[in-house]
C-alpha cells in the first residue's frame, strides 16, 4: 500500500479548499478512527485465538485483575467506558464458556456480580501473554511515542467529558 496516496491528506486537501478552518479537526478525528479500526483489527487477530473479542478480553482482565475476582455489572462498565447493555453482552458469552458465572448480591438482590472462574483466569494470563508479544499492535513503536499518543489523546478526553 505504500504507493496508495493517503486517502485522509486528500481529504484534507478538499475539505482545506471548502472549509479550511475545519480541515484540520476532521483529519485529526478522520486519523484517530482510522488509527482505531487498525488497532482493533491487530489486536482482535491476536485474541481469536483464544475466542475473545477485545470487550469479551477486557471485561475477563479486569475481573482477573481484582482482588476477589467479582465485580458488580454496573461497576464493570463503569470501569470499561462502555454502556451497561455492553457488559451484560460480554459477560452473558463469557459465562456461556464457563469462563465467568454471575450471581445476585447477597447484600443487594438488585446487583448482578461477576465473577471470574479459574478457567477464565487462565485464559485472560494466556491471552494477556499474547497481546504483550504483539505490542498491541503497535510494536513497531518506540514506547515513548506510544506514551505521547496517549498524552496527546487526553485532551481530547478531557472535552469530551469523559474526565473529570
Amino acid at each position: 500500500m505504500p504507493d496508495t496516496p493517503d486517502p485522509i491528506a486528500e481529504a484534507h486537501r478538499q475539505w482545506s479548499l471548502r472549509w479550511p478552518e475545519h480541515a484540520d479537526r476532521m483529519a485529526a478525528v478522520t486519523s484517530v478512527m482510522r488509527a482505531q479500526q487498525l488497532l482493533l483489527s491487530r489486536i482482535e487477530a491476536a485474541l481469536k485465538p483464544y475466542g475473545l473479542t477485545f470487550a469479551a478480553y477486557e471485561a475477563l482482565r479486569l475481573l482477573a485483575f481484582t482482588r476477589t475476582g467479582t465485580l458488580p455489572m454496573g461497576k464493570m462498565g463503569t470501569r470499561l467506558m462502555v454502556h451497561p447493555a455492553s457488559v451484560t453482552n460480554a459477560i452473558g458469552r463469557l459465562e456461556q464458556r464457563g469462563l465467568v458465572g454471575r450471581a445476585n448480591s447477597p447484600d443487594d438482590r438488585r446487583v448482578v456480580l461477576a465473577t471470574i472462574t479459574p478457567a477464565g483466569r487462565d485464559l485472560a494470563e494466556e491471552a494477556t501473554r499474547a497481546l504483550n508479544e504483539s505490542g498491541f499492535g503497535i510494536a513497531d513503536l518506540p514506547a515513548d511515542q506510544a506514551a505521547g499518543i496517549t498524552a496527546a489523546l487526553r485532551p481530547v478526553r478531557l472535552a469530551a467529558g469523559d474526565l473529570d
